[in-house]
């Protein structure tokens, strides 16, 4: 069953105002399930951990809901894999404090030049903190693509460590992470995935991966300024945690340091229970094949959810591909093969010729077009491109929820602006 699209944007209060948000990369529009379970639980359930009274017995059941659902988002097997946090990038740093005690001075680590700082500076900075060897992988200026033979050379090098995106949050790129982390079981080496880019956009299943760990932010997938983390629980369980002396040594209280974002994370929850009505509503197409493997019950509502937001996304991919290309002076960054959209998610990078991307992105707000403009953190791509110093790309990026009309309204812009 195709996306009813009227139907699915009922869901998002927000879409009811004239604009037209292609700043999803930044951060995606709230479904109306997260902003209901941000306020039932600020106005039924506020309250600390643990407590003997009714309110923080009711606090703590969402809050161990949320894990539960969040594992079944990733497919991890057991919610004390599912580690909640500020953002993607505070995680991330605190984890590499824990991570990075178990390295040895000259010990390889390895980062691409294609990812989020998030997942580059903060193992840079452990890195010199332990006197360890940093590797980069570089990435191909003519597709964006990974350059997965300077990775293979690293990864026989036996690195003790890799960081990786699923996605790139600057040039849409989905990197074979699969295949990525195969190799480096092959040679041993931990391996740690930015999806905060991929979560909106497909299913994730950390058990068929393999991955030692992978992070997002839920305000990337419809959900509050949330991060969750997923980490293998052998791993977590042997790893030193940085916490004061009365918290818990339990997942996955161990890692979840101070008093939580409590609403938060009901808002995560409430981002994760729209999916499930996403699946159970447009799903029907993806079942058979997924229950073939193996998924059921809200674990298989969750795939066929992404699996058929994947499906509408190529058509945007594809809608948002011909205009682009269309567009006279305008310089396309990454993929541009149509026949490659499935290595791909919908988020664009280009430039203007004779237009600072934040001239494109001003006069594209004035048509109340929302589009972002810089490195978006991706910085060690703007100074692959040579284009830092020239104020970095103009970025389009379309969630499930956008339409072909509004792709053919950014045209409409795009030629008059051009």
């Amino acid at each position: 069953m195709s996306l009813d699209l009227s139907v699915i944007r009922s869901q998002f209060p927000s879409l009811s105002r004239p604009a037209i948000f292609f700043d999803n990369p930044g951060g995606t529009q709230i479904a109306k399930q997260s902003l209901d379970r941000i306020n039932k639980y600020l106005l039924e359930n506020n309250a600390n951990h643990e407590g003997a009274f009714a309110t923080s017995i009711a606090s703590d059941a969402v809050l161990d809901e949320a894990h539960r659902a969040m594992a079944d988002f990733y497919n991890a097997a057991s919610p004390e894999e599912i580690i909640f946090g500020a953002n993607m990038t505070t995680l991330t740093l605190h984890m590499s404090r824990s991570i990075s005690r178990m390295w040895n001075a000259g010990d390889e680590i390895v980062v691409t030049r294609l990812d989020h700082d998030a997942n580059v500076t903060p193992w840079i900075l452990a890195a010199e903190d332990r006197g360890c060897k940093i590797t980069w992988v570089d990435f191909d200026v003519e597709d964006g693509t990974l350059k997965l033979d300077q990775l293979q050379n690293a990864i026989e090098r036996k690195p003790r460590f890799l960081a990786v995106g699923y996605a790139s949050n600057s040039l849409g790129t989905i990197n074979p992470v699969e295949k990525i982390i195969k190799m480096a079981r092959d040679a041993g080496t931990m391996v740690y995935v930015d999806a905060v880019q991929y979560a909106a956009h497909g299913p994730i299943d950390v058990q068929q991966l393999d991955c030692d760990f992978l992070v997002s932010s839920a305000y990337k997938f419809f959900g509050t300024h949330s991060g969750i983390l997923y980490g293998k629980k052998a791993i977590l369980e042997d790893l030193f945690a940085y916490k004061v002396r009365p918290a818990t040594d339990k997942l996955p209280g161990k890692f979840e340091t101070g008093t939580q974002n409590h609403e938060g994370i009901a808002g995560v929850l409430g981002a994760l229970e729209y999916f499930e009505w996403l699946g159970e509503q447009f799903g029907g197409d993806q079942a058979d094949g997924l229950i073939e493997n193996g998924y059921s019950g809200r674990r298989l509502s969750f795939k066929k959810a992404m699996s058929a937001v994947r499906a509408y996304e190529f058509e945007l991919s594809r809608a948002l591909l011909e205009v682009l290309q269309s567009i006279p002076n305008l310089t396309l960054y990454g993929l541009s093969d149509v026949r490659r959209l499935d290595e791909r998610v919908a988020t664009f990078s280009f430039t203007l010729k004779g237009q600072s991307p934040r001239s494109v992105a001003k006069k594209l707000a004035q048509k109340d077009i929302y589009v972002w403009d810089g490195n978006y953190y991706a910085i060690n791509v703007t100074e692959r491109l040579g284009l830092e110093q020239s104020g970095g790309m103009v970025r389009v990026g379309a969630a499930h929820y956008n339409t072909l009309d509004e792709v053919k309204k950014l045209k409409d812009a795009l030629l008059a602006i051009a």
